[in-house]
């Protein structure tokens, strides 16, 4: 299994060992299911960058799952949403290629982006979901950053989620993931 993410798969600012992916590989071997979880994100990584780098890793792991948590840092840089779409569908087609099962892991972004922009950039998502039928988590910080006091499950930057988020994301992502392991 490969997690191909950006910071916030990364551990950005937490103690290695403290983030979902590091606890979700706990959750797989508490539940005897045996499964290599590989932690290919990089703070800062964008579509292109995962787009880039998912074909050698396909080869050198040959996973039976991949998490596709990227996106976000497009949106904070304001890339054409059309190329972050492109960069996810080749990114699953490849791994679907590689006959791995998908997981497309979603963001959205703050409404002071707009609402049309918010809105397309959420559906960007869904589009390419729906166009290769594999799973969806439609908001990886729900709960973190649309809860009552959501500046609490932020670090200072009020950007990467705090330790105590992290159950709440591998949470987000445990029951579409559950389903594929079934």
């Amino acid at each position: 299994m490969i997690v191909l993410g950006d910071s916030l798969s990364a551990e950005y600012g937490l103690k290695r060992g403290s983030g979902w992916v590091a606890l979700l590989e706990q959750r797989l071997a508490q539940r005897n299911i045996n499964a290599r979880v590989v932690n290919a994100s990089i703070s800062g990584d964008t579509t292109s960058g995962g787009r880039s780098r998912l074909p050698a890793l396909l080869r050198q792991h040959q996973p039976s799952h991949v998490i596709i948590e990227l996106g976000g840092n497009d949106a904070l840089r304001g890339l054409p949403l059309a190329m972050t779409r492109d960069n996810l569908a080749t990114m699953t087609r490849q791994a679907l290629d590689a006959g791995a099962r998908v997981l497309l892991v979603g963001m959205q972004v703050p409404p002071n982006y707009g609402a049309a922009y918010t809105r397309d950039f959420a559906a960007t998502f869904e589009t390419v979901a729906k166009e290769f039928k594999v799973p969806l988590v439609p908001f990886f910080l729900k709960g973190v950053a649309d809860g009552p006091n959501p500046l609490a499950l932020f670090q200072a930057d009020r950007i990467h989620p705090t330790e105590a988020a992290q159950a709440i994301m591998l949470d987000n992502v445990w029951p579409a993931l559950q389903r594929q392991l079934q």
